[in-house]
């Protein structure tokens, strides 16, 4: 291509983003730096998370700049570079932004990685990039549910919650999933092997934890919180004594104006249990050991990752409201080229 396509942040958003909140815009394509390449995008993931990036608020990671791309994870093709490290033609995985092609300097988060056996570069968006290890890890090296010890999982039919619910069953837990309507929950114990699955939606938080009650008359060991807000409540009201709560999302919140917060914490030091701030990013390291472990699974048959690739960087916006609106089906991923 001769121009680099770009998908920038206008303004800070308030409440749910419209689409004034962002610019499109093409430029020239960016030369390689001293030290640094050019990465030709061609998938990006698009993730709860990069609602929260685009506050101007303190986080775990800075805010995005105005008049930046919205950053993302990426994985691509090196088209330029003046690295030792990096060739032209290695397949590496980072965290740029929504454009054609993005420079990497010589810091950051950037990998190379193989797609030559696996049916689509995206999968290292999806369950061997950070979606499905964080459920892997989340799961195994957070929580540690012991076999028999029942899970709760909200966000159930989402990326990362639908892994954790099959990761759970593969490390022997009882596993409760909460999602938004009968199509997703069907979903869950269809597709996802669930044990139940339990829709939130219309309900009261005294409705809901009563529905989880009934499922888990002795309570919850383990949560894995995604959505917050009513659901998290619920929850709260039903922890097993030790419980532990992995706190990984707050998608509830992230487009509310004025944050909703947990009212039920007493529930947490009256059952004695932990509650974890948990982020992907630590186990960055680590990533090649649970993607060999999360290929495993796939190949015998053991875990599905289901994948929705919208196509088009013209279409970001309305790719990155399917978030938001619940239509997505799997991990949400934007396809921004073929390989080369």
């Amino acid at each position: 291509m001769s121009v680099n396509r770009r998908f920038l942040l206008a303004r800070r958003p308030h409440g749910i983003p419209v689409q004034q909140d962002f610019s499109f815009v093409e430029q020239a394509v960016p030369d390689a730096p001293s030290g640094g390449f050019v990465v030709r995008n061609c998938y990006a993931s698009l993730d709860p998370a990069q609602r929260g990036w685009m506050d101007d608020a303190p986080s775990y990671m800075p805010p995005i700049p105005l008049g930046d791309p919205v950053r993302a994870s990426t994985i691509g093709v090196v088209t330029a570079s003046k690295s030792p490290d990096f060739n032209v033609g290695d397949w590496v995985l980072g965290l740029n932004g929504l454009e054609d092609y993005s420079v990497n300097g010589t810091g950051g988060f950037t990998m190379k990685v193989d797609v030559s056996q696996i049916e689509s570069p995206s999968r290292f968006l999806s369950a061997m990039g950070a979606v499905g290890l964080t459920a892997y890890f989340g799961l195994t090296d957070v929580a540690k549910p012991k076999p028999g010890e029942t899970l709760l999982v909200s966000g159930a039919a989402g990326a990362v919650g639908s892994a954790v619910g099959q990761i759970g069953k593969i490390m022997g837990a009882r596993v409760i999933g909460i999602a938004g309507g009968e199509a997703k929950c069907r979903r869950l114990i269809e597709d996802y092997g669930f044990d139940v699955a339990i829709d939130y939606k219309g309900k009261s938080v005294d409705q809901l934890a009563a529905e989880i009650r009934a499922a888990a008359p002795g309570g919850v060991d383990v949560v894995f919180e995604n959505v917050g807000g009513d659901v998290m409540d619920a929850a709260l009201l039903n922890l097993a004594k030790h419980a532990r709560i992995v706190l990984c999302g707050l998608i509830s919140e992230y487009n509310s104006p004025t944050k909703i917060g947990a009212r039920n914490l007493w529930s947490i030091l009256a059952q004695q249990a932990t509650l974890y701030g948990y982020l992907i990013m630590d186990y960055a390291p680590r990533f090649a050991e649970g993607g060999a472990v999360m290929a495993g699974w796939m190949a015998e048959g053991r875990l599905r990752i289901d994948e929705d690739v919208q196509e088009g960087l013209e279409n970001a916006y309305d790719a990155f409201m399917r978030l938001f609106s619940g239509a997505n089906t799997g991990k949400l991923v934007l396809k921004i080229a073929d390989g080369l």
